[in-house]
């Protein structure tokens, strides 16, 4: 069944899955670290712009993400 909590659960887990990728263990060995990204001048490419979401959220979501998670997790033990 869907329902509010399964959305926010899946929207959870993304968050998750987004901040524990390490960039030069995964992201560089499929051709996204920060090394190969090429600086030029004008418009940023959308590989450029999709690193740099994952990097904010990386660094903005991380505190957050640990306090929402603990709710997350004692939601589920005292409701099943």
């Amino acid at each position: 069944m869907f329902t509010l909590w399964s959305l926010i659960e899946a929207s959870m887990l993304c968050l998750n899955a987004i901040c524990i990728l390490h960039e030069e263990r995964f992201l560089a060995k499929v051709g996204w670290g920060a090394n190969s990204m090429a600086q030029s001048f004008g418009e940023p490419t959308a590989k450029a712009q999709i690193l740099n979401i994952v990097r904010s959220i990386r660094t903005v979501a991380k505190i957050p993400l640990i306090v929402l998670n603990i709710l997350a997790i004692v939601i589920k033990l005292i409701l099943g």
